[in-house]
């Protein structure tokens, strides 16, 4: 111990924190400083002696915690203590070596913490997203407060919306829920599988499905495919004519699948027809399937694109010969939703009633599944869930909307995972000229911004390509988790031992954005290692949401100036690192208050992340770090404290006068 050995040769340690003993300086020879400094001492009192007053023959030296906040001591001789010079000894070495008093440090957190906020502000308005989830702009869209204990999805009533293709069902449901999120354009066939949103109408909560449109029996299967129009081209190179013509013959029933589905768990059913084109066949046909199967449910007609009251009387009048009592609305301006939605609700009350327990009021994390098409994102979502929850089909961009659906894991952790569309280049898309297409890649990127952890898939046989290294980009810039499923992995032929470490090592190398984030490697199809992908993502999360205290901090960053110094500049200057914190998380946000960030080349910065990630650990997070001139963090702080005191000042005199 240091301790010790200072009383052995007639010395004690005083620490300047403490005005009750002061002290003085410490002579020592160079004998007695080789043994201080090879002295074992434990992690607590990690020390960083600096030479003070030279002599001789004799030093002084000054000892510095480095595990907790700086922490002056000085080595003093018994015999010879000077107790008035004592007290201004190393008054003068302050701020200049991490000095900093506890109203400094707290007022260095705040400003950690704002600029954390505004470094995150700034990227979102550089990425083109909105800082809103759909729940937010939803709640903020119909003017209603949120209950004070969140239902968990799976314990909400659920209405289903259906009709035929083109009739306005995802234009109501984005209109019910409060968003956009279902794609909406005057096409049919838009929408596939099944979306799942949460609405609000008074003191009523429920969950709101949208279909995709049922397609008949009594159209040839000629007609319905011109209608659905689906391209058996456009990322379906590599697959046989055959499969092709045999994945689009069956995209019919799989929709109305799906539609079956969400009917058959839903508490109330919205039946929607279009008052424009009138009663078709197609309608009475989904009337009579209606009431054959689900006469017991409440069955709510609804007369859509019906925007004039007067003339929506006559358009819906049309409809009585369905039996059922038609409503007339309009999905986009609003016209007659408020009469649905009290309709809807007196239906759900006297069916549901349940109680919800504080236990169930939980974070849950979500999952994106994102990639390029036809690498298996759907296949992963369906063998995680263990059920057909989204359509699985060669066919290139079948997935269209973020579908979001809640899984429990093995250890009772609740989990929302989001299946999203295909991902292809921008110039790819642009030169297709699909506005869908264009639509559903925007929703993938808003389903990473609203995940925790990214699921990038990667298929086994095929080679990285630019736009994996894209996606992957964007995943570190947004600051979300992320784990590379390379999926598929049962058609690598010839696998051994080694094979695993050579695809890992060109999976590092191509995708270098992401070397911190954890690899799986599974096969859908047979549900092979795909828990996996939820035991990583528990672990990343874990990670992501993991703070780093202060004192360990400080010592780690240290610990890395000392073992590497930042480099001098060509006039002798060299940047020097006062106090760092961690002012954020989700993901770690560490902020470095330094004499002058441009002092700390991009070469450096890097530096100070690997040395983080070796000692503190964080794997499958990015982490940021940013850089604060202690100069620009004062001149704020004044001008702050100006506005603060100039409206402080006003309020007195408007007061006064």
């Amino acid at each position: 111990m240091v301790s010790s050995t200072l009383q052995h040769h007639g010395y004690s340690i005083h620490s300047s924190r403490f005005p009750a003993t002061p002290s003085g300086s410490l002579p020592l020879s160079r004998n007695h400083l080789h043994q201080i400094l090879s002295t074992k001492t434990p992690p607590n009192l990690l020390c960083l002696f600096t030479h003070h007053f030279p002599s001789s023959h004799f030093y002084s030296y000054k000892l510095v915690d480095r595990c907790r906040r700086p922490l002056r001591c000085n080595f003093c001789h018994q015999d010879s203590l000077d107790f008035e010079k004592a007290n201004g000894d190393f008054d003068e070495v302050g701020e200049e070596n991490g000095e900093f008093s506890e109203l400094e440090l707290l007022e260095l957190d705040e400003e950690a913490r704002r600029a954390a906020r505004k470094y995150s502000i700034s990227l979102s308005k550089e990425l083109g997203l909105e800082d809103e989830t759909y729940e937010d702009r939803g709640e903020k869209w119909q003017g209603q407060k949120t209950l004070s204990i969140q239902i968990p999805d799976n314990l909400l009533p659920r209405v289903a919306i259906v009709g035929r293709p083109n009739v306005g069902k995802s234009a109501l449901f984005n209109r019910l829920v409060g968003g956009n999120m279902a794609i909406v354009v005057d096409e049919p066939g838009v929408t596939r599988d099944r979306l799942y949103g949460r609405s609000f109408w008074g003191d009523r909560e429920f969950s709101v499905i949208d279909t995709g449109g049922v397609m008949t029996f009594s159209r040839s299967h000629d007609d319905v495919m011109e209608e659905l129009a689906i391209t058996t081209t456009i990322g379906m190179e590599g697959i046989s004519l055959a499969l092709r013509e045999a994945a689009v013959a069956r995209m019919p029933s799989m929709i109305e699948k799906q539609a079956a589905a969400a009917v058959e768990e839903a508490s109330v059913i919205i039946f929607l027809v279009d008052g424009q084109a009138g009663l078709t066949v197609a309608d009475e046909e989904i009337a009579d399937w209606l009431r054959k199967n689900y006469s017991s449910k409440p069955i709510i007609l609804a007369v859509n694109k019906c925007e004039s009251p007067r003339k929506g009387l006559m358009q819906a009048s049309e409809f009585w010969s369905l039996g059922f009592t038609p409503l007339p609305i309009s999905a986009i301006s609003g016209t007659g939703t408020g009469d649905l939605l009290e309709l809807v609700c007196s239906e759900l009350q006297t069916i549901e009633a349940f109680e919800i327990s504080e236990g169930e009021n939980k974070y849950v994390p979500s999952i994106a599944i994102v990639g390029r098409p036809n690498v298996g994102k759907s296949s992963i979502l369906n063998a995680l869930v263990g059920e057909d929850r989204t359509i699985v089909s060669p066919i290139s961009g079948t997935t269209r909307d973020s579908i979001d659906t809640e899984f429990t894991g093995p250890d009772g952790q609740k989990y929302r995972l989001i299946d999203t569309a295909g991902i292809r280049r921008r110039a790819a898309v642009a030169s297709g000229g699909s506005t869908t297409e264009a639509l559903s890649v925007n929703r993938a990127f808003r389903a990473i911004r609203r995940s925790d952890v990214v699921a990038l898939v990667i298929e086994a046989m095929s080679c990285i390509t630019e736009q994996d290294y894209r996606i992957a980009e964007r995943i570190e810039r947004e600051g979300k988790g992320c784990i590379i499923v390379v999926n598929k992995w049962d058609t690598i032929p010839k696998k051994n031992q080694e094979t695993t470490a050579y695809y890992e090592q060109d999976v590092r190398e191509k995708l270098r954005v992401l070397n911190w984030a954890p690899i799986v490697y599974s096969t859908a199809t047979t549900g092979h290692s795909v828990e996996r992908i939820i035991d990583a993502a528990s672990m990343v999360e874990r990670e992501r949401s993991r703070r780093l205290s202060t004192s360990i901090l400080n010592q780690v960053v240290q610990e890395a100036v000392a073992f590497k110094p930042p480099p001098r500049t060509r006039g002798g200057k060299r940047g020097r690192v006062y106090y760092s914190t961690q002012a954020a998380i989700r993901p770690p946000t560490f902020v470095f208050f330094v004499n002058d960030a441009r002092l700390f080349p991009d070469t450096y910065r890097r530096y100070m992340e690997k040395q983080l990630r070796s000692d503190a650990g964080f794997p499958g997070t990015p982490i940021r770090l940013l850089w604060r001139s202690r100069r620009k963090a004062e001149k704020e702080w004044k001008a702050a404290d100006t506005v603060k005191r100039s409206g402080t000042n006003a309020e007195r005199l408007s007061v006064a006068t």
